[in-house]
């Protein structure tokens, strides 16, 4: 996605607060936390955006909602199914 990511995939340092027996329990299983980390937040970011663009197109979504509710589908006559 444009924009979304910076110009590089350079790597940034960063600190992040994580329990113990949670570092502890990753560490046994060879997790590698930054990896984890990085990827936690990837898909924390896109569901973020996905609820966005459902709040910000809500009003469109309801009003095609509601003219198929009263007219039905535009070329339903059309469907081979």
């Amino acid at each position: 996605m444009p924009g979304t990511q910076r110009a590089s995939n350079a790597k940034r340092a960063t600190n992040i607060s994580l329990s113990d027996p949670l570092i502890t329990e990753a560490k046994a299983l060879g997790i590698n936390l930054s990896k984890a980390a990085e990827t936690g937040i990837s898909q924390a970011i896109k569901k973020k955006k996905e609820e966005l663009w459902l709040l910000e197109n809500r009003a469109a979504l309801d009003g095609w909602n509601e003219y198929v509710e009263k007219h039905g589908l535009p070329l339903a006559k059309h469907r081979q199914f």
